[in-house]
């Protein structure tokens, strides 16, 4: 376990870290912005977007919606990343975290934004779906299977085992004590509620991706709205608050409060940390839900996924940030989902704890669900043979099941390592590609100026056009 944490604290420091900046402001450069100034754009999509499948990519099998390719990639965005990561993040670097968390997510963006457009650009043809990712557009992109191999690899373990631990840990943390113990009963074993949730999963997964999208498409909507708004009522009970809240946040970000921030660097890797490993911008995982949509431009489902980045973090994460800090009990030692039920339950009494169970639940189980996909398309990119796959989908319930044995910060190990290693092959990758992206958004926009309902066809690029599959 201390090897796997000076691997990856080494990477973080100082690989990991320069590369994600370096790449999100350049990405921003490049398209001028993209995620501030086409806000609207992305809007425009999100509302259109669920309403069918769109005629010039889909043929009557290939039907995940735009929105639909959107839900799958927010499920795993929105997990305990949101919940007991950004506690994670308060606890160890203080309120200033929260501040580095919005810079990465507001210039994390723009990757996001990049890595889906790839996706879309290098998808291929399955049974019932389009499927892809950057494990696709590094062999047919790059023309280097060695690597794609390598970044799968990587999703595999990181997203297929890894990620599942923290998020079944969490889960399996909330369940088994506050709904119980508030009945006067004692502690509901963890293998009972690791028995559970392994069934719930096996009964999902063993769908396939047409089963995942429809679930999360109904799931997420419904989880977000609704811990929005408990978190709104917390913000107006506390409005006399919010103003010194804020000044706390940007003060400890830049050190001016070191005991209550703690040092700026540990503010600063934290919010990237856990910014990341929550709105997974640069990771190369949201890829490979974005790559399923049946959509008439690969910029459309590019423009979403840089939406998707936004409503995690800025919103979600957000809300979670100013319900631990406006309670006051970052500071008590907690960690994690722990410091959060504590938080909620200082605002709401009981009632807070029971919400943040329910929305645990939802949370952690939908983003169980995203994660297993992931790992399944990667499986796929490896080999074809149908033995891997049913092996990996046995091996990823039992991964679930353990997580409820492990502790938290083992688990945080686990994924740090994980997310290290699948930026940095994605990132490496994109930087290679983005030529093609930056050609795409302005034949995108180009037609857009024209009054045109956007269309891409593969011909449109006769010097890559025997690597694309799609986009006849």
């Amino acid at each position: 376990m201390e090897t796997i944490q000076a691997v990856s604290d080494f990477l973080w420091s100082y690989i990991i870290m320069a590369l994600l900046i370096g790449c999100a402001v350049l990405f921003t450069v490049m398209l001028r912005g993209v995620q501030f100034l086409k806000v609207g754009e992305m809007a425009r999509l999100l509302l259109s977007s669920g309403k069918k499948v769109e005629e010039s990519q889909s043929n009557g099998k290939l039907s995940i919606n735009s929105f639909q390719a959107f839900a799958v990639s927010l499920s795993s965005r929105v997990g305990t990343g949101n919940l007991a990561g950004v506690a994670s993040a308060i606890c160890i670097g203080g309120p200033g975290a929260v501040f580095w968390m919005w810079v990465m997510a507001l210039f994390g963006a723009a990757t996001s934004f990049f890595e889906a457009t790839l996706a879309q650009l290098f998808k291929r043809k399955g049974e019932d779906a389009f499927y892809g990712g950057p494990a696709y557009y590094i062999q047919h992109g790059l023309h280097k299977r060695w690597l794609g191999v390598v970044f799968a690899v990587c999703i595999i373990y990181g997203f297929g085992l890894a990620n599942q631990i923290t998020q079944s840990n969490t889960l399996c943390d909330a369940v088994s004590t506050a709904y119980f113990s508030a009945f006067g009963v004692d502690e509901l074993p963890p293998i009972s509620v690791g028995i559970a949730l392994m069934l719930l999963t096996y009964g999902i997964i063993f769908g396939g991706i047409q089963r995942i999208s429809k679930f999360a498409s109904m799931v997420v909507p419904f989880m977000a709205v609704g811990y929005l708004v408990l978190a709104l009522y917390i913000l107006i009970i506390n409005i006399g608050e919010v103003p010194h809240m804020l000044r706390l946040i940007v003060d400890s970000a830049f050190g001016v409060h070191q005991a209550a921030g703690g040092m700026v660097g540990v503010a600063v890797m934290q919010g990237v940390k856990r910014g990341l490993f929550s709105n997974e911008a640069g990771e190369g995982s949201a890829p490979n839900a974005a790559a399923t949509a049946s959509i008439s431009h690969p910029v459309k489902q590019g423009l979403m996924q840089s939406l998707g980045v936004f409503v995690d973090t800025l919103v979600i994460c957000t809300c979670t940030a100013f319900v631990v800090i406006l309670s006051g009990v970052y500071d008590n030692g907690q960690d994690g989902i722990v410091l959060t039920g504590t938080a909620m339950e200082h605002h709401l009494g009981l009632f807070g704890r029971w919400f943040l169970t329910a929305a645990i639940l939802l949370f952690a189980y939908s983003t169980i669900i995203a994660n297993y996909f992931y790992g399944e398309t990667n499986i796929r990119f490896i080999t074809q043979k149908d033995w891997a796959v049913q092996m990996f989908r046995v091996l990823s319930g039992f991964t679930v099941f353990a997580g409820g044995f492990m502790s938290l910060q083992q688990s945080w190990c686990f994924v740090d390592l994980g997310m290290a290693l699948m930026t940095f092959v994605n990132l490496i990758s994109i930087l290679f590609l983005s030529k093609w992206v930056v050609r795409l958004y302005k034949d995108y926009f180009d037609q857009r100026k024209k009054g045109l309902d956007p269309e891409f066809h593969r011909s449109q690029f006769p010097e890559i056009e025997k690597d694309i599959e799609c986009w006849e």
